[in-house]
C-alpha cells in the first residue's frame, strides 16, 4: 500500500512517498481504508523531533486522526461490520501499528467510534484529537457544570473552537479571547457568550469587566507558554486551570496564592503507556450525538490531499490558522 514516511527529523519537506507491506488484521482490530486525516500541532512536533517520547521508530508514517471506511475485521469485533463508516484517533506515535497518512490505518477496534452521519470524511478526521482533549478537559478533569463561568483561551483554534461548543452543551457561561475581529465573529456563531480581544484588553482589564474583579470559575489554556501564568490571575480563588500544553516552566505563587487547582491533559498519554484508550471510543460516540443534534460542529480552515502533506505542516507551523487543517486520500477527493 501507499504511505507517505519521514526516515529522519526536520522541516515539511522530509516526507516522502513508499510502498509498504499492507497491514494484517489481528483478533480485535480493524483494518480502515483511509479517507481523511488531520494536522495537530503534535505531528509538527513528531516530525521536528521535538518529543522523542512520543515518537514512533523511524521511518515512521504520521497522523493519528483517522476518518475512514472499515475495509476488513479481526475475530471478536462485535460493533463493526465491513463498509462501516467510522473515526478515530489512534496512529503515527509510540505503541501504535502505523500512521494516517497512509491507504489503510489498523487499529484496535475499541479505541474508534461511527462516524457522524452527517458530516463529510474531511470533516470528521479534524475532530478526534480536539474533541477527545476537549471533553477530557472539561468534563473528566473540571467537571464543568451548568451556570459556570469558563474562559476558553484560543478560541477559534483546534481544541479551542471545539471546546467552546462542548462548554455551551453542558451549559456553561462562555468567555473566550481571540486576536481580531474575524475570529471573534466566529467564536460567536459557535456559540461564546462574550468574546474577548486579548490585543486591545489586558487580563486584569477583562477580569474586571467581566467578573467584576473576582476572576473565572476555570480557565481552559489551550495555548500553552505564558499564557498558563494569565490563566493563574484570569482565575479565581479556589478556581480550576486545565491546560494542554503545559511544557514550560513556571512560578507556582500565583497558584498557591489562589490555591488554584492546576490539571494538564495529554490526550495519547494512554497509547504511550501501552494501555487501549476505551474512554476515547465512548468520547466519540458522545462528540458524535452532539454532531448529529447539531451543537457541535468542526471548523475546516483548509484542505489539502495527501500528497500535500508538506503543504499542510507548513500552513500549520505558518500559525494564525482558523480551525483544523484536514487532508484528504486522493481516491476521496470527490466525495
Amino acid at each position: 500500500m501507499r504511505t507517505f514516511l519521514i526516515k529522519e527529523y526536520g522541516k515539511p519537506e522530509q516526507f516522502y512517498e513508499a510502498q509498504i507491506q499492507k497491514p494484517t488484521v489481528g483478533k480485535g482490530q480493524v483494518l480502515i481504508k483511509v479517507a481523511a486525516t488531520s494536522v495537530n500541532p503534535i505531528d509538527s512536533k513528531i516530525r521536528q523531533g521535538r518529543v522523542p517520547n512520543v515518537t514512533p521508530s523511524l521511518p515512521a508514517t504520521l497522523h493519528g486522526d483517522v476518518a475512514g471506511i472499515i475495509a476488513e475485521v479481526g475475530e471478536e469485533v462485535q460493533q463493526f461490520q465491513t463498509g462501516d463508516a467510522v473515526y478515530g484517533c489512534f496512529g503515527g506515535v509510540k505503541g501504535t501499528f502505523g500512521g494516517a497518512l497512509s491507504d489503510y490505518l489498523l487499529v484496535d477496534a475499541d479505541v474508534i467510534a461511527h462516524k457522524p452521519t452527517n458530516l463529510s470524511f474531511a470533516e470528521a478526521a479534524a475532530l478526534p484529537l480536539v474533541s477527545i482533549t476537549a471533553w477530557e478537559a472539561l468534563v473528566d478533569r473540571v467537571k464543568l457544570s451548568s451556570g459556570q463561568k469558563i474562559l476558553i483561551h484560543g478560541g477559534t483554534g483546534g481544541v479551542g473552537h471545539i471546546a467552546i461548543q462542548i462548554a455551551k452543551a453542558l451549559g456553561a457561561i462562555v468567555y473566550t479571547t481571540c486576536s481580531t475581529d474575524e475570529k471573534a465573529e466566529i467564536a460567536s456563531s459557535l456559540g461564546a457568550d462574550h468574546v474577548i480581544n486579548y490585543r486591545q484588553q489586558s487580563v486584569d482589564e477583562y477580569v474586571n469587566s467581566y467578573t467584576n474583579g473576582q476572576g473565572f470559575d476555570i480557565v481552559f489554556d489551550t495555548v500553552g507558554g505564558e499564557n498558563i501564568d494569565q490563566s493563574f490571575a484570569a482565575v479565581k480563588l479556589g478556581g480550576q486551570v486545565v491546560t494542554i500544553a503545559a511544557r514550560s516552566t513556571h512560578d507556582l505563587s500565583p497558584m498557591h496564592n489562589k490555591a488554584i487547582s492546576l490539571h494538564a491533559v495529554f490526550m495519547i498519554l494512554p497509547i504511550l503507556s501501552g494501555t487501549i484508550p476505551l474512554q476515547h471510543a465512548f468520547i466519540l460516540d458522545q462528540v458524535r450525538k452532539l454532531v448529529e443534534q447539531e451543537q457541535l460542529r468542526p471548523i475546516i480552515g483548509q484542505t489539502f490531499l495527501f500528497h500535500e502533506v508538506a503543504q499542510a505542516h507548513q500552513m500549520l507551523e505558518d500559525g494564525d490558522k482558523i480551525g483544523k487543517i484536514a487532508l484528504i486520500h486522493e481516491d476521496f477527493s470527490s466525495i
